[in-house]
């Protein structure tokens, strides 16, 4: 049994297939990760576009065409290091298939810079690159260099986030529609601090300045510290978008006043993460940087600025 889902796919054998037991069957000939479930083994691919684009071995492969289409497979496979062979061999291959437009709306990317694929009707299909960066200022026209650093010294200082898509014509637009950040690489982690929520800031410490007007959306927040996470010197942005088609769609948000701002939003784009390291200047190491004990994120909430000066 093979379910297909929009950020990861799973894939359920029969218990003990021909004899072989589960630490014996591997996903991909790579990696022996199945888990036992009652009358089966599961074998899970928790991302479908790693940074390597092949987790455990899996294969991706983009079909053209009036539907194009992304397909994703792997395979189950038996591995007996012994010196004989007593059970019959199995590899059960799978495969699941996207459609590119679905992919677009519900993306299997979870990068700083993804690929996408947009349909431009009768003028085929082009291929995109969409990137969220870190700009020097409001005029957002310098990038910061990645992985991005924050210095313990510029808490409360703002930043400034840039979402753009290259290599598409004016009908399509970028649209952001949730940011959030988190104290892992995960999105779905329940620890987080909302800034942008329905295309609206989720307080004033965060302005957004174009969305939805064209192939680049942007804003900026200031930066903040999770409490009692001391250890953690790295932090996640992650911001949910969308690539909208203007000429088919109505693709400008309305106005924030006339629309509810749910604490935990219907996903609608695919996640752009991008990685923030937090420095510190270490005084008994002469002024060298090293990694803060405090684990400090990325928008700082005016109440907390004594108590960061005072701790």
């Amino acid at each position: 049994m093979v379910s297909c889902f929009p950020n990861a796919i799973i894939a359920n054998v029969p218990e003990c297939p021909y004899g072989w037991e589960i630490d014996q069957l591997s996903l991909g000939g790579v990696c022996y990760s199945g888990i036992h479930s009652p009358g089966y083994y599961r074998f899970s691919i928790p991302d479908l576009t790693p940074k390597n684009h092949s987790y455990c071995g899996t294969q991706s492969e983009y079909v053209a065409g009036k539907d194009p289409k992304y397909i994703f497979s792997n395979s189950i496979v038996s591995n007996d290091t012994t010196l004989t062979v007593r059970n019959q061999p199995v590899n059960y291959t799978f495969s699941c298939v996207y459609r590119a437009a679905y992919l677009l709306n519900n993306a299997v990317f979870s990068q700083r810079v993804a690929t996408v694929y947009v349909n431009n009707g009768s003028l085929g299909t082009f291929r995109s690159q969409l990137s969220m960066n870190v700009f020097t200022n409001s005029k957002f026209l310098y990038a910061k260099d990645s992985p991005y650093v924050i210095d313990t010294s510029e808490i409360g200082s703002e930043v400034f986030i840039g979402i753009e898509a290259k290599g598409l014509s004016n009908r399509f637009r970028v649209v952001i529609n949730n940011c959030w950040a988190t104290p892992t690489p995960y999105s779905t982690d329940k620890k987080r601090w909302s800034l942008i929520i329905n295309s609206c800031s989720s307080d004033r410490t965060v302005t957004i300045f174009e969305n939805a007007k064209d192939s680049r959306s942007t804003f900026k927040f200031n930066s903040f510290r999770f409490q009692r996470l001391e250890k953690v010197s790295t932090v996640w942005l992650h911001c949910e978008v969308q690539v909208c088609d203007a000429e088919r769609l109505v693709c400008q948000p309305g106005p924030c006043s006339s629309r509810s701002q749910s604490s935990e939003p219907e996903p609608r784009g695919g996640i752009l993460t991008a990685e923030f390291h937090i420095k510190a200047v270490d005084p008994s190491n002469n002024g060298h940087v090293t990694g803060t004990s405090l684990f400090l994120l990325l928008a700082l909430l005016i109440n907390t600025c004594c108590y960061l000066v005072t701790g």
